[in-house]
């Protein structure tokens, strides 16, 4: 496997209305390690001071953005170009996931392509004719009755999904606060504890079902996952009510 860095999508805004939304799309993708971004023909010029109130730390990519007459001009040099919209459009062309669409960006990136994502402007998105330049649309499957996303919304959302299809990523961890796992054997000795005064205080009753019922406490305390602190907590309460009582009597 080639230790060569993949190579990223560009992230093309095309005919951007506010500075404010430009700026919250810089610093979407800069969330994701995305930096590569292109501009075709804002709205209010460009540069834009707002747009740099809004990135929030990413001014970086605004700095070194690319800037462009033409969706044509923007992704000239790309060999895979994906047109995000929410809507019909008309036209044949493969419509994919956010998820299908970042797996197969991947895959072109990997064999060496040029990948680009066009998101359309605010008020009314993509045009057929950038959407004519594209090799394939993204969908999201959003609520049909309420699908417009914010500019910022969607580049977030196609930047995670990026992220997803070419970074390890830990799907489930716990955090261990500086302390370690509980051992089999620590386990062991805390259920032997409890066992113990259970047994003491007439629990595991009637005497038939007793292994059973302790059978069913082992099983319980093997499917906690504890840590080390957790079973000296365990201990110590078990022997303060064990005090109580005594103290009691």
């Amino acid at each position: 496997m080639s230790d060569t860095p993949l190579r990223q999508p560009a992230f093309v805004l095309v005919r951007p209305q506010m500075g404010e939304n430009i700026g919250a799309a810089a610093r979407a993708m800069w969330n994701f390690e995305l930096d590569r971004m292109r501009l075709v023909a804002p709205r209010d010029g460009w540069p834009n001071p707002r747009a740099v109130a809004l990135a929030s730390g990413a001014g970086r990519l605004l700095d070194e953005a690319g800037h462009f007459p033409t969706t044509v001009a923007a992704v000239e040099d790309c060999t895979f170009v994906l047109a995000t919209t929410a809507r019909g459009r008309g036209l044949t062309k493969p419509i994919l996931s956010p998820e299908e669409a970042m797996t197969q960006a991947r895959d072109h990136a990997q064999a060496g392509g040029k990948v680009a994502v066009l998101f359309g402007p605010e008020r009314a998105g993509l045009e057929n004719d950038d959407i004519a330049r594209a090799n394939a649309i993204i969908s999201v499957p959003v609520n049909p009755e309420f699908a417009s996303l914010n500019l910022a919304q969607c580049v977030l959302l196609t930047a995670y999904e990026w992220r997803r299809q070419t970074a390890q990523i830990d799907h489930a961890r716990v955090e261990l606060a500086g302390g370690d796992w509980a051992t089999a054997l620590e386990t062991d000795k805390l259920a032997e504890h409890y066992e113990d005064r259970l047994a003491q205080a007439g629990f595991f009753f009637p005497p038939q079902k007793a292994e059973h019922m302790k059978t069913n406490l082992r099983n319980l305390w093997s499917r906690m996952p504890l840590t080390r602190a957790d079973v000296q907590i365990l201990h110590g309460m078990m022997r303060q009510m064990v005090r109580w009582k005594e103290r009691g009597d």
